[in-house]
């Protein structure tokens, strides 16, 4: 049921619902969800999308939303598939998604753009070791931009990394403002990440996490300084060094292989117990 009441959308939940039909119809194109597919989704907010998700062949749809009091725009869901829908009330941002039976294969939702970055770890730390491994989401074209950009650019940053080393993300399209009910003031990317199998660990390992947020805790200083908060003991510049990588080099500029060389040198380092802890 669709209701007639004005909703009031509250801006610290990054509430801006998609409405436009032709990106709808893109979204389940590209997610191309079969009788296989367990969806995850994130952010119902009215259900435009959910209604649209509820009528593929997937085997099971999860919707997760914060806000009860769109309650009233969601109660005419269920029906469509009585055994094969649940609506999940709460914070994504606290939910244990390893506890969902099915689990789910796929991740389709226009996220709250407030909490993209952390949404996407807690996504990686629980999914996709179960077997999650696509993933299309609605987010500011800014985000997109930082996960996709590549070696030696700006906008370089450690949940990128991380996705490349996993598997792939890509830009499928630029969205404009007016897909979106309220309008918001910047624009936005559907973004397709697809994981590999590879790593899917990664997002949940202490040592990879901490070196990416020292390395990129000062961008514009050398890696070798950067690196020194994390372990002051350490010599990072033959440490860099044994992991081929320049003594001037900043974090941007590493590839995955590097970082991914990197974090191996000093996890073995670090067992020889080589320095004082």
């Amino acid at each position: 049921m669709h209701s007639d009441r004005p909703f009031r959308t509250k801006k610290s939940l990054g509430q801006n619902f998609l409405v436009d039909r032709n990106i709808l119809r893109l979204i389940l194109e590209r997610a191309d969800l079969s009788e296989k597919d367990v969806v995850l989704e994130i952010g119902a907010g009215q259900g435009v999308l959910t209604r649209e998700l509820a009528q593929t062949p997937c085997a099971f749809l999860y919707s997760v939303e914060i806000d009860e009091s769109l309650s009233v725009y969601l109660e005419d869901i269920s029906p469509l598939r009585p055994d094969t829908f649940s609506l999940l009330w709460g914070d994504a941002l606290d939910m244990d998604y390893r506890t969902l039976t099915p689990f789910p294969t796929k991740v389709v939702a226009n996220i709250p753009y407030n909490i993209t970055t952390p949404l996407l770890w807690k996504l990686l730390e629980q999914l996709p070791e179960q077997g999650t491994d696509y993933f299309l989401l609605m987010v500011q074209k800014e985000a997109a931009d930082r996960i996709i950009a590549p070696p030696r650019t700006k906008d370089r940053y450690p949940l990128g990394i991380t996705l490349e080393a996993m598997g792939s993300a890509r830009s499928v399209r630029t969205v404009s403002p007016q897909s979106f009910r309220p309008v918001p003031a910047v624009l936005s990317s559907l973004l397709e990440i697809r994981l590999s199998g590879c790593f899917s660990s990664l997002p949940r390992d202490p040592l990879w996490r901490n070196l990416l947020r020292s390395g990129f805790s000062q961008r514009r200083k050398k890696l070798s300084n950067t690196l020194r908060s994390l372990r002051p003991s350490l010599c990072w510049n033959e440490l860099l060094g044994e992991s081929g990588i320049g003594e001037n080099a900043r974090a941007e500029e590493l590839t995955v292989e590097e970082w991914l060389t990197l974090r191996n040198t000093f996890e073995r380092v670090e067992k020889k117990n080589l320095f004082p802890k």
